[in-house]
């Protein structure tokens, strides 16, 4: 389960220290209302990230998954279900993937080969698998622990003891909640907003993962 861990096959874990490049991501959405609360204040920031959405609330909520992939960021397969896949059999596993993939060929169409896996848990058969289906497995190596909805100065504070000098870092925060649709993200949102506005101060480039990877390389694996 540790993020930057290569051990069990290689990962996206971060891009290149020294790039000023940030990707911010977010998981467990699509979730009503924060995941539209949040498509505003990246876009009045003109930023494109990263969204990891579970299955199951993709089937309830198309709609507004339909709606961050008309704003232009970028959506990755979080399971259908969320399990902890390194629990799950090979079967049980290729069937979280898939049924994701299929929620979100029919809500969306054409979108993203990015898989993250929940809780960051994997094993080799695992990422394996994710090969097998033509998946990226994207880990982060910053975390703003904001999945029990800590206050906003609280998520900033821990993501900016992690952003490295110079950036290079992928940013994981949440939108939803596993455990169900509604999950209060509104401290996520505000400390999104003052995070873009202190790193773009700072002369950061917020990207999504996708073009993070791309600026590094096909090479791009671990924490650099």
């Amino acid at each position: 389960m540790a993020p930057t861990g290569q051990w069990f096959g290689r990962t996206v874990a971060a891009g290149t220290r020294g790039s000023r490049q940030l990707a911010l991501t977010y998981d467990d959405g699509p979730n009503d209302p924060h995941t539209l609360k949040l498509l505003d204040v990246l876009a009045r920031h003109n930023v494109r990230a990263t969204f990891f959405m579970i299955g199951r609330y993709v089937r309830e909520r198309p709609d507004i998954a339909r709606a961050v992939a008309a704003a232009g960021h970028v959506i990755g397969n979080h399971t259908f279900t969320h399990p902890l896949l390194t629990f799950q059999s090979k079967a049980q596993t290729r069937a979280e993937l898939t049924g994701c993939q299929q929620a979100l060929d029919d809500a969306i169409g054409a979108h993203s080969k990015l898989f993250r896996p929940p809780f960051g848990g994997r094993r080799p058969a695992t990422l394996r698998i994710a090969r097998e289906l033509g998946l990226e497995t994207v880990m982060w190596n910053v975390t703003g622990y904001d999945w029990n909805a800590p206050p906003a100065s609280r998520i900033e504070a821990k993501v900016s003891r992690q952003i490295r000098e110079g950036g290079g870092d992928i940013v994981l925060l949440h939108d939803g909640s596993h455990r169900a649709m509604g999950a209060d993200r509104a401290q996520t949102v505000i400390a999104t907003d003052n995070l873009i506005r202190r790193y773009k101060n700072q002369g950061y480039e917020f990207v999504t993962v996708p073009e993070m990877v791309r600026a590094v390389g096909p090479q791009l694996s671990a924490v650099r």
